[in-house]
């Protein structure tokens, strides 16, 4: 049996093989959603499928609402075009249970999926259409850090964003170009509001989608593609609005295991595929149960009952220390803290990781010892169960086919973020404090091995796609470092480690260069130089 709008009507075959089926009729949802869209989503990935388009399936089961999600992207068109269309748009959510056990779910209610290609005239028509409905209530985007970033670590305009800001609103080639224009169409039909949702892992990540998109509208002001008026519209909370998030929820790509159980449950059709740009996809979604997203309530043109799909609805204040708790704490710097180490370990698992007794040490005490402390509690979530959940069960789960190669990509952009924050916390609170750390510049240290690309054995390896690596790769020959150097890197990284854009703060200042260093002259000393090295810093 293929996967098609056409053959969900046989019930009694997904029912056979307890596939979950959407309770809504999919060509009503499809026809209310072309004349009335409510929502809009930037980014088709997992995390999109698996977590923000059941929201919407949720509220459309229990008849809470009656139009669907729209989706759109502006990277790897190749998505839409292998993975969406030739499905209909539908996929299989699979519940990956620490037992052992999967659920399955049928995503039915996106309603379009459309590149954001200039070069197609009919799909910007037609999402610029979707842009000027007065009905439209949310655009969301899950596109992660590098999505709205314009400047390079140097704070050097990237070439895109710089052509966005000289040719103005016609044919952007950034996201947030892609963003603004959309809104431009909106000011010229009728100023109507709207809730841009950033649900991205950055810290304050509304504030940070509304900077990109004004700084790219500033220009254009300048340069008078567009009027001043229309800058204070989009700079109007009560027009439009900018509210943060805190999203977490682990969503590996694809996995052959898990493609190989759905072809013997009968499912005829299905296939991963891997786009010329790297990225992995499939028309199904592996993905733990466990997720949260934390909201805050600010939607000027009215939103759907979002806490009924799951959302967790609140004040910024709320969301700001939800989003410092998973963020800089509890969950994602312990991820980035595997994927280094584990990529130098050699390993293919995070939940393999967790049974190696130095990485699941690192983790631990990290976490507990060096993160939790300054942590303000959000009240709604609890701070120490969120962290014991996440290493006793989230983590381990051995049916969670998630890779630290995976978490390692793109690791430059979230290091102010997973690390910084939490250094700037002891710097800005109790310095003192700073010289008890041992992990986090193990980390950081670690990071810096990591871009040598050779593993513990000494054998290279390719890193994860990362936008600034080639950056530091450079700097760190240029400084003299390289795997297997017996003279001390003493003075030569401090240039590296004064980067606020990439650290999140200018690390010589809190004292912790000396720590780093000493690390790092450890894990270059050649073959088993990071075991040793981690091993003995998780002992002591």
């Amino acid at each position: 049996m293929d996967l098609s709008k056409e053959n969900l009507k046989n019930k009694e075959f997904w029912d056979s093989i307890n596939v979950v089926l959407p309770k809504y009729d999919i060509d009503s949802v499809i026809k209310a959603t072309t004349a009335e869209p409510t929502w809009l989503h930037v980014g088709g990935g997992n995390i999109f499928r698996a977590f923000i388009a059941r929201i919407n399936q949720r509220l459309l089961n229990q008849g809470l609402t009656d139009t669907g999600i729209v989706v759109c992207g502006t990277q790897d068109y190749e998505n839409f075009e292998r993975v969406y269309k030739p499905f209909d748009n539908l996929a299989i959510i699979c519940d990956l249970k620490p037992d052992g056990n999967t659920g399955y779910e049928i995503i039915g209610n996106i309603t379009e999926a459309v590149a954001a290609n200039y070069d197609i005239e009919e799909n910007i028509n037609r999402l610029n259409e979707i842009a000027s409905n007065p009905s439209l209530q949310i655009i969301s985007f899950t596109i992660t850090e590098k999505g709205y970033a314009l400047r390079d670590a140097d704070g050097k305009l990237f070439e895109s964003a710089e052509k966005d800001m000289e040719n103005g609103p016609s044919h952007p080639l950034t996201c947030m170009g892609f963003i603004a224009s959309l809104l431009y169409q909106r000011y010229k039909a009728g100023k109507y509001p709207l809730a841009l949702v950033s649900m991205d892992n950055c810290s304050h990540n509304g504030d940070k989608l509304k900077s990109s998109i004004l700084e790219i509208i500033d220009a254009w002001v300048d340069k008078c593609f567009v009027d001043d008026d229309f800058r204070s519209y989009v700079n109007d909370p009560s027009r439009i609005a900018y509210p943060w998030s805190m999203i977490d929820k682990i969503t590996p790509r694809p996995s052959d295991e898990i493609l190989n159980k759905l072809t013997g449950l009968g499912i005829d059709n299905l296939k991963s595929v891997k786009t010329t740009t790297g990225v992995f996809a499939a028309p199904f979604v592996n993905a733990e149960v466990p997720e949260y997203l934390v909201v805050e309530d600010l939607f000027p043109n009215g939103r759907p009952a979002l806490e009924k799909g799951g959302v967790i609805l609140t004040d910024r204040d709320t969301v700001d220390k939800c989003e410092r708790m998973k963020v800089t704490a509890c969950l994602n710097p312990l991820h980035t803290s595997l994927a280094i180490f584990g990529c130098l370990l050699g390993f293919t698992k995070i939940s393999e990781e967790m049974n190696d007794e130095d990485l699941k040490a690192l983790v631990t005490k990290m976490g507990y010892n060096e993160c939790l402390p300054v942590v303000c509690d959000p009240k709604i979530l609890n701070p120490e169960a969120f962290l014991k959940q996440v290493l006793e069960e989230r983590f381990p789960n051995p049916f969670l086919p998630d890779t630290p190669q995976r978490i390692a990509t793109d690791t430059s952009q979230k290091l102010p973020i997973r690390f910084g924050i939490t250094l700037n916390s002891y710097l800005n609170e109790d310095p003192s404090k700073l010289a008890s750390l041992k992990l986090i510049p193990l980390v950081i240290a670690g990071w810096l091995r990591y871009l040598l690309a050779v593993d513990d054995n000494g054998n290279q390896f390719e890193i994860s796609p990362d936008p600034m690596a080639g950056l530091f790769q450079n700097e760190l020959k240029n400084a003299g470092v390289f795997y297997g150097m017996t003279e001390s890197v003493a003075g030569k990284i401090s240039g590296i480690l004064s980067n606020e854009n990439v650290f999140g703060l200018d690390i010589n200042k809190t004292g912790l260069t000396p720590v780093i260093e000493k690390y790092l002259d450890e894990l270059l000393k050649g073959n088993g130089a990071v075991r040793n090295a981690l091993h003995k810093a998780v002992a002591t």
